[in-house]
C-alpha cells in the first residue's frame, strides 16, 4: 500500500515535466501523495524511535496547503519548487522501480563498505548478498543506505532554476561524489557502532525490545542523521555559490511560506515579511528538462 503512494507521487511529478495545462494539477497530485506517504510511514518510524520524520510529516500539512494554494494560481515560485521535486523523482525512479538497477547499486555499496571495513581491520561476513554480519548482529543494506535519495534531492534543488551547462556539470560533481563517498563512511560507522555495541545507553529512550538496538539507534537515528543534515546544508551552500539564482529562489520561498504562516496566525499584514513577487532572475520561464530499523537484522 505504502509503495503505491510513492508511485502515484512519482507519476504526478513526472507528468509535471510534460508541458501542458495539466502541470499544476500533476504537481498537486505529487505533493499530496508525498504527504500521505509521510503519514503512512509514521508507525514504522515510531517503532524505530525516529522522531525526525514524524516532525516532517506534521510540518508537511501547512506546506501542502500553501503549495497547493499557489500552484492553483500558477505561481512561478512553487512551480520551480515542483520542478525540483520532479527532477529528483526522475533521477530516483529507475533505482526504485527497476529492481535490476536498484539491486546493482545496493550490491556496489555493499562491496565497497565491506572493503572499507577490511581496510579498517574490521572483518565482517555476508549472511546474504546485502546483509553484513559481525558479533552476532546483522545490518541489511537497502536502497535507502546507498545515498541515492539525497543525491536525487540535491540535484533536484540544483535544477529548480535555469542554469548553464557548466553550472549543471559543477553541481553534479559537487553533489554526487560527495554524498556517495560520505554515505559509504556513514554505513561503515553505523555497522561498526551497532555490531560492536558502542552506544548501549539509555534503553528507555533508545531501546525497542531488541537486544543491542540502542547502539543502532544512537549511531543511525541520531549521530548519522545529524551529521547528514549538516552535510546537506553545506552542500546546499555550495550549490548557492555555484548557482547564485538558487539563493534568491530560496529567499523568495522563505518569504512566501513564512508570510503565509504568519498571516494564518493572525499577526496581520504589518508583521512578518511581505510576500514578494518573484525576482526577474527566477521568474523567467523555462522549458521542463528531460530527478529501517533492524528486527534482528539492522536496516539502515
Amino acid at each position: 500500500m505504502i509503495e503505491y503512494l510513492v508511485l502515484i507521487s512519482c507519476i504526478g511529478f513526472l507528468a509535471f515535466l510534460i508541458p501542458g495545462r495539466h502541470r499544476k494539477y500533476a504537481a498537486i497530485t505529487g505533493w499530496v501523495f508525498i504527504v500521505l506517504f509521510l503519514f503512512a510511514t509514521l508507525p514504522e518510524y515510531f517503532a524505530e524511535n525516529n522522531f525526525l520524520y514524524p516532525v516532517m510529516a506534521v510540518l508537511s500539512v501547512p506546506f501542502l496547503f500553501i503549495t497547493t494554494k499557489y500552484l492553483l494560481v500558477d505561481d512561478i515560485r512553487v512551480l520551480h519548487l515542483s520542478r525540483a521535486a520532479a527532477v529528483a523523482f526522475l533521477i530516483y525512479a529507475p533505482f526504485e522501480y527497476l529492481p535490476v538497477v536498484g539491486n546493482w547499486l545496493i550490491s556496489m555499496v555493499v562491496g565497497q563498505v565491506v572493503w572499507l571495513l577490511q581496510i579498517l581491520n574490521y572483518p565482517v561476513s555476508l549472511d546474504a548478498w546485502n546483509i553484513i554480519a559481525q558479533h552476532g548482529f546483522r545490518v541489511e543494506i537497502i536502497l535507502a543506505c546507498t545515498g541515492i535519495q539525497s543525491i536525487a534531492i540535491m540535484l533536484g534543488v540544483a535544477a529548480a532554476v535555469p542554469t548553464t551547462f557548466r553550472q549543471k556539470l559543477y553541481a553534479v560533481l559537487l553533489v554526487a561524489p560527495t554524498i556517495y563517498i560520505l554515505n559509504l563512511l556513514r554505513n561503515v560507522f553505523v555497522i561498526m557502532a551497532y555490531t560492536s555495541q558502542w552506544f548501549p545507553y539509555w534503553p528507555d529512550i533508545a531501546g525497542n525490545g531488541e537486544i543491542g538496538y540502542e547502539s543502532f539507534f544512537w549511531a543511525h537515528n541520531v549521530i548519522a542523521e545529524m551529521l547528514a543534515l549538516v552535510i546537506l546544508i553545506l552542500i546546499a551552500y555550495g550549490l548557492f555559490t555555484l548557482i547564485p539564482r538558487l539563493g534568491t529562489f530560496a529567499d523568495e520561498l522563505f518569504q512566501l511560506y513564512y508570510g503565509e504562516i504568519i498571516s494564518a496566525f493572525g499577526r496581520g499584514k504589518g508583521n512578518g515579511p511581505a510576500k514578494t513577487e518573484p525576482s526577474p532572475e527566477t521568474a523567467n520561464g523555462f522549458e521542463p528538462a528531460p530527478a529501517e530499523m533492524p528486527d534482528e537484522t539492522g536496516k539502515q
